[in-house]
């Protein structure tokens, strides 16, 4: 793509650019403003492509200005540097302005605030598209896979690509907005105070769905009562033409609906069908659970209760959305679980340490975990008619702070009551778990402090037998996506 054809694509003009992030131009009279342009952004220069906008975060550990040479060298067209790292060496920048006329130079107060406000300069730049905000402390991200899988029976949706939910993710997420677009699904994620607040902001949804207030972050924001105040945030910008979605088991339901401008709308497994047109059927374990939509019969493939009740959500909105019956259920039968969020499968295993291999079921959970989504996991594992022996493999869960080890001994103990053959607990967190498993009277305990890839697998593989059933759950620092690869041979049976 030529200068000039991203002159004429450029996401914002120059004026609007400059003017949403209160910019100031650096660099001599003309230069990269007369050939402005940018048709994609970017945090991380690895990332950087022709015609993109190079946003250098500066984080505890990295600060991205010292990557603008390789962004430039990649392309880059726009480059944004914050006002403290100019003013401290503004020859440096005023060099590189100089000797790439053909980029724009912007110097800004803060980067990430900068990120966000010309994101929200962009979505303004679509006042017909319907936004949609997803929040909650699990459940996100496969709530957005399905109400986008429903919505795509009508609309032409754009949705947050894996889980870019964050304060840079989000921002990232709506720079993929396109004119041809008639619906905006976007979750959006928290890890400290006042972050949804501010990437609600970036979107001004006005529909959204809470999926419940949990205890992840716990540790950040002190209380459920703060999360819930938080995660509140998302309905803000909700007028009277909008709605606000929250599931009606959830005991923080009526503050999250005190105060909503729109319309009120609570989901859940104990809603009338009158009300919500939906009629539960059966729970079918691993297959997921069957219902019928004001009389279709359908079925969502992703197992869980939990995750029929992220359903009941997305077929509110989709219904209030005007939606019908058959195109709500063609979209949830399409819906299939995220990978590293819940998915089962029928595997080969490595061969063990005897030179043999079992077929086994494998529940892998490795994406993030909380003690909601570990429950909800846990009990899912233990309502399940299995064959053979149930295998738990649980690490750490993050951001608890000072809940961590009640935290952990509670799940240990909870996991005691699904009749496990073998519980695995790692990570120094779980050492409460396994201990709160053993004084419950369950015997059959492994432990290990680290997450250690190679002896984790190998205990396991040691252990299964033919139809086995293995659960991995933990939080994404603890590598249990790596365990997973090590345990399955790669030789899928079925999905």
């Amino acid at each position: 793509m030529g200068g000039e054809e991203i002159k004429a694509q450029s996401l914002l003009t120059f004026d609007e650019l400059l003017e949403s992030v209160y910019g100031k131009y650096i660099g001599f009279a003309g230069g990269g403003a007369k050939v402005f342009g940018f048709t994609s952004v970017a945090t991380d220069s690895r990332n950087v492509k022709p015609g993109s906008l190079f946003v250098p975060l500066i984080g505890e550990k990295q600060d991205g200005h010292k990557y603008i040479p390789q962004a430039i060298e990649a392309g880059a067209s726009v480059i944004f540097v914050t006002n403290s790292v100019y003013q401290n060496n503004a020859k440096l920048y005023m060099d590189y302005a100089a000797e790439n006329l053909d980029r724009t130079f912007i110097a800004v107060e803060n980067n990430l605030t900068a990120l966000q406000n010309a994101a929200r300069a962009y979505v303004q730049k679509f006042p017909n598209l319907i936004k949609i905000g997803i929040t909650g402390s699990s459940g996100k991200t496969t709530t957005k896979e399905i109400l986008t899988s429903i919505l795509k029976e009508k609309y032409n949706v754009v949705a947050t690509e894996g889980n870019f939910n964050s304060e840079t993710g989000l921002p990232l997420s709506v720079f993929n907005i396109r004119p041809e677009h008639q619906v905006g699904v976007f979750e959006m994620g928290m890890n400290r105070k006042n972050e949804i607040g501010e990437i609600a902001r970036v979107l001004a949804p006005n529909y959204a769905i809470i999926t419940n207030i949990g205890n992840a972050h716990i540790g950040i924001l002190g209380s459920r009562e703060n999360i819930a105040e938080e995660k509140k945030k998302i309905f803000k910008y909700i007028n009277e033409n909008g709605a606000a979605f929250v599931s009606d088991e959830d005991d923080f339901a009526n503050f999250l609906l005190d105060g909503v401008k729109g319309k009120r709308v609570r989901y859940g497994k104990n809603v009338p069908q009158e009300a919500s047109g939906v009629q539960f059927i059966s729970n079918d374990g691993i297959e997921g659970t069957r219902f019928a939509v004001d009389g279709k019969e359908t079925c969502l493939n992703i197992p869980g209760l939990y995750n029929y009740t992220n359903a009941l959500g997305c077929i509110a909105l989709a219904k209030t959305l005007g939606l019908g019956a058959r195109e709500v259920c063609a979209g949830i039968e399409k819906v299939r679980s995220v990978d590293g969020r819940g998915n089962v499968i029928a595997i080969n295993t490595k061969k063990n340490s005897n030179g043999e291999s079992k077929k086994v079921m494998l529940m892998y959970d490795c994406y993030n975990a909380n003690p909601d989504s570990m429950e909800k996991a846990i009990n899912l594992c233990g309502s399940l008619e299995i064959k053979g022996r149930l295998i738990f493999v649980l690490g750490d869960m993050k951001e608890l702070g000072s809940s961590s080890a009640e935290e952990h001994s509670r799940i240990g103990a909870l996991a005691t009551l699904s009749k496990p053959n073998l519980i695995v607990f790692v990570g120094p967190e779980m050492e409460n778990g396994a201990k709160a498993a053993k004084l419950s009277g369950f015997s059959n305990i492994k432990y290990f402090p680290t997450a250690d890839v190679d002896k984790v697998s190998e205990c396991v593989l040691d252990y299964v037998n033919d139809d086995d059933f293995i659960l991995l759950k933990a939080s994404h620092s603890m590598n249990f996506d790596m365990i997973a690869q090590k345990i399955d041979a790669g030789e899928v049976v079925s999905a």
